[in-house]
């Protein structure tokens, strides 16, 4: 995508239709960046998870690929970086900022997060319980504990998990599918179910490698899971445009996710 803004529209917020408008009628939004950028966060994600596996296979781990999954909460980062990286590439070549991704913060920000997250919510549990029936036939999907919950980390790896992974995950994917991808998707394909089809399809994907255990019926299971909740995110962010209250929503899912998965029992 070779996008050149003059200076008069670099201050016009990026989330808004008419500067993407804009850019689309002097030709320089094009489909090929936001769908080669749609897959990058999985292969983020198992590069993420690949760098900790080695470590743990230099260091004469007999399952090094499982015992790196459990620090999905720490090497997911990577994948962060590695997005953010990407969206400040984008971005300075249509002469923006990180921020003007997220757009405008409405007043009451944290208020409409706490009440979007209520919103959201059973959306995230129906959807495990749904995939879970249709995977397993039963509510509760069947996986063995240890990786993705029941996880034992040192206490370094827990406090970063609820301190810093939280936070950075939730602002990191909220740009990513929502800030940037799904308003150029959408204008380009001029469809709203098409943006939904593409930014839900990766958005649940991703997160079966988050970690990524290697059986079928747990990857199927993880993208039903998440499918429902990154509808309802992105359908949200198309109708409102308000990219933080989503952040907020988005952050306490996460917060949550981090403290049910982590066991604090002491080893």
């Amino acid at each position: 995508m070779n996008a050149v803004i003059t200076p008069k529209t670099t201050l016009v917020s990026l989330n808004t239709s008419e500067s993407i408008q804009k850019r689309a009628n002097e030709g320089k939004l094009t489909w090929s960046t936001p769908l080669l950028f749609l897959p990058a966060r999985s292969v983020l994600l198992i590069f993420g998870q690949s760098v900790f596996a080695l470590f743990y296979y230099l260091h004469g781990d007999p399952s090094p690929w499982d015992t790196a999954g459990k620090w999905w909460t720490v090497w997911g980062t990577i994948a962060d970086l590695g997005c953010l990286s990407i969206l400040f590439f984008l971005a300075r070549r249509e002469h923006l900022l990180i921020s003007d991704l997220i757009g405008p913060l409405p007043k009451r920000t944290i208020l409409t997060g706490i009440l979007l997250f209520f919103v959201i919510a059973p959306f995230s549990a129906g959807g495990s319980f749904l995939g879970s029936w249709i995977v397993y036939g039963s509510w509760h999907p069947i996986l063995s504990a240890g990786e993705l919950y029941g996880r034992q980390l040192r206490p370094w790896g827990v406090l970063y998990s609820l301190v810093l992974w939280a936070p950075i995950w939730s602002v990191t994917e909220e740009i990513t599918y929502n800030g940037y991808l799904a308003p150029r998707i959408d204008l380009l394909f001029g469809k709203r179910w098409v943006t939904l089809l593409l930014i839900g399809f990766w958005w649940a994907l991703q997160h079966s490698f988050l970690p990524l255990i290697c059986d079928w019926h747990y990857i199927f299971w993880r993208f039903l899971a998440f499918l429902p909740c990154v509808l309802a995110l992105a359908a949200i962010y198309l109708r409102t445009r308000k990219l933080a209250p989503l952040i907020i929503a988005h952050w306490m899912m996460d917060m949550i996710a981090a403290l049910t998965t982590i066991s604090f029992a002491h080893k």
